[in-house]
């Protein structure tokens, strides 16, 4: 008796339970869930994994942080830190870039630092009477620019180049970046003392700002017992160790591209996009790239959370870092206390979510 039931209750488990979307035909599911052919192993999951394992020898708490900058890794794609001084900007990319066997390169912004001391600059030789191009430090595969609204505006436009076409134009000469190449800024918040507005063209080419915030009473009572007895954190920091290289980068890169999504999903980014431009409080809106960077960044979620297709949830996670640096409220909307993360919460509310 007891043997002629099990299988009816294990039949019953399989259609009620948590295996029940994998009895639905793939004809029947929404349009948006129907994956395309992929590899097997799930290669961005298992390289999140093995990155956040080295990270959180060090960090504690900051995981939407990790995540958007492993989505901005894995897109190749440069991504703009904000936050008050002492909250582990720096200390994040630098632990990310030791995760990394890539090359690293670090500068500090000043506002006399000039385009030269970034780019590079032409230097005479004098055994052989020509000038040769000496690279600046932004040669490089992962380039932290530390405090960069400390830089003025002239030093600011000699990214525009680099960070769009990746490469430098010196003199006439072209010089292209090795892949991968990344920038990542970082920044105090503008009413900070001795800090300059970044251009819009600049913030622009940044897929992602990422706010960093204090920590919770939990996560920084953590911290203080994890370093109480290594208050220059090389203990910990030594231990963080390379788990990705170039090539584990690329192979990541191509798994994301192959991540489904529906063209119901592409009509829902789109009418996002658009309500930005038509939005009352919204001066200026989203452009072009910023629905592609919603785009690349929401298969690259998608990836990380273990699907092989984009959901609408995707895309409403990439909305917010994608968009609170490029959009421009109006005059009115900042006089009544508005933020662009409040309009971009009202928007998503607003739109429509294809089922």
């Amino acid at each position: 008796m007891m043997n002629e039931e099990n299988p009816k209750n294990e039949e019953e488990k399989d259609t009620n339970g948590q295996n029940r979307d994998q009895q639905i035909p793939e004809d029947q599911k929404p349009a948006h869930e129907v994956p395309t052919p992929r590899p097997e192993t799930n290669i961005v999951q298992e390289s999140v994994e093995k990155i956040k394992k080295e990270l959180h020898q060090v960090i504690i708490g900051m995981d939407n942080a990790i995540d958007e900058t492993m989505v901005a890794l894995f897109t190749n794609s440069h991504v703009l830190f904000e936050g008050f001084p002492g909250v582990a900007k720096t200390l994040l990319v630098k632990l990310v870039s030791q995760t990394l066997s890539v090359d690293f390169k670090r500068i500090q912004f000043t506002p006399d630092l000039m385009p030269s001391d970034v780019l590079g600059t032409m230097v005479f030789d004098q055994k052989s009477g020509n000038f040769s191009f000496h690279k600046g430090p932004i040669f490089s595969n992962l380039v932290l620019i530390d405090e960069i609204n400390r830089a003025p505006a002239k030093t600011q436009a000699a990214l525009f180049e680099v960070m769009e076409e990746r490469q430098v134009t010196m003199e006439g000469e072209t010089y292209p970046l090795e892949y991968p190449f990344l920038v990542i800024g970082t920044q105090n918040p503008i009413d900070q003392e001795g800090t300059y507005r970044l251009p819009e063209g600049q913030l622009d080419r940044f897929v992602f700002k990422i706010k960093i915030p204090y920590p919770s009473i939990d996560e920084e009572q953590a911290i203080l017992d994890r370093f109480k007895s290594d208050f220059n954190r090389r203990e910990v920091e030594d231990n963080v160790k390379a788990v990705m290289n170039t090539e584990n980068l690329k192979k990541c890169e191509s798994f994301i591209e192959q991540i489904h999504i529906s063209d119901e999903i592409i009509k829902y980014l789109t009418s996002l996009i658009h309500a930005t431009r038509d939005h009352e409080s919204i001066y200026l809106g989203g452009s072009p790239r910023a629905s592609l960077a919603i785009l690349k960044t929401s298969k690259a979620f998608a990836a990380i959370a273990g699907r092989s297709f984009v959901k609408p949830d995707d895309i409403q996670r990439a909305c917010m870092p994608v968009l609170n640096h490029r959009l421009i409220l109006s005059a009115s909307a900042e006089m009544e206390g508005y933020s662009s993360e409040d309009i971009i919460k009202s928007i998503i509310d607003e739109i429509e979510v294809p089922r």
